[in-house]
């Protein structure tokens, strides 16, 4: 009997030594992340709650993703050329020295000045970022919304094999002119259930883009008192349907 306890209490040892190992192997990937920041007419960032709102968002999507060389963000507008409209590109260049075979104290040491370079250039990148969220768009893009103009900038980023995070911070409201388009100021959807069916419809003209399953954020400029006219759950409907017809591994909203 004491044999067969010490066989499964080894089985157990081994088991967490693997899951801890592949925890370590999904940190150590590569995170590409996508911002999209919307600059057309609708969204105002001079706003207090707006300004507030977005500039702790982008903090916590640096800290977040940014952890160490090789991690990858990009800020891009959104606007009448969405696709063309990059505006920040980034690679963390901050390394952690191989500390294998390092002492306790020689690692520590190494992981406390690792820790500080990072937090040096976290603060440089909040800042460049920081910047594009309080860039001005006064020319003619600002009059249209095309948000599916973002979906050749993920299906490239995923093209990178690395784990691709998405955020927008825009109101989402789509609004491109043209018959094959959606204009949701002129016709937004008018219940989540015809923003199901418009969402399935449009997927399947938007499956040429291969975004792969990452996570996509919308975080909306909208104070939780605004009314059913200003945030309508059925335009965030037809989103979260969209992006998951398209395999999106998560969709959230903010």
């Amino acid at each position: 009997m004491t044999k067969y306890i010490a066989l499964f209490l080894l089985f157990l040892l081994s088991a967490c030594s693997s899951d801890g190992d592949k925890t370590k192997t999904r940190t150590d990937e590569p995170i590409y992340t996508l911002i999209f920041l919307d600059k057309t007419r609708s969204v105002n960032v001079n706003n207090a709650f707006v300004a507030r709102k977005y500039q702790q968002a982008l903090n916590e999507i640096i800290e977040q993703n940014i952890r160490h060389k090789g991690d990858k963000l990009e800020v891009y507008f959104i606007h009448e050329n969405t696709s063309k409209a990059r505006a920040l590109t980034i690679t963390t260049r901050t390394d952690m020295e191989d500390v294998s075979a390092a002492s306790a104290t020689d690692r520590e040491a190494a992981e406390t000045e690792f820790d500080l370079a990072l937090s040096r250039e976290k603060a440089q990148i909040r800042q460049r970022v920081f910047q594009q969220l309080g860039a001005q768009n006064a020319g003619a893009s600002n009059q249209e919304t095309d948000i599916w103009a973002s979906l050749p900038v993920i299906a490239k980023a995923n093209e990178s094999g690395a784990t691709v995070n998405v955020y927008y911070l825009s109101d989402m409201i789509e609004s491109v002119k043209g018959p094959t388009r959606r204009n949701f100021q002129v016709k937004p959807p008018k219940d989540n259930a015809q923003a199901d069916e418009w969402a399935k419809a449009d997927a399947g003209q938007l499956k040429r883009y291969t975004i792969g399953s990452p996570t996509i954020t919308m975080i909306l400029p909208f104070e939780p008192n605004a009314s059913v006219k200003q945030n309508n759950p059925a335009v965030t409907q037809y989103w979260q349907t969209l992006f998951s017809d398209l395999g999106a591994g998560t969709v959230e909203e903010q």
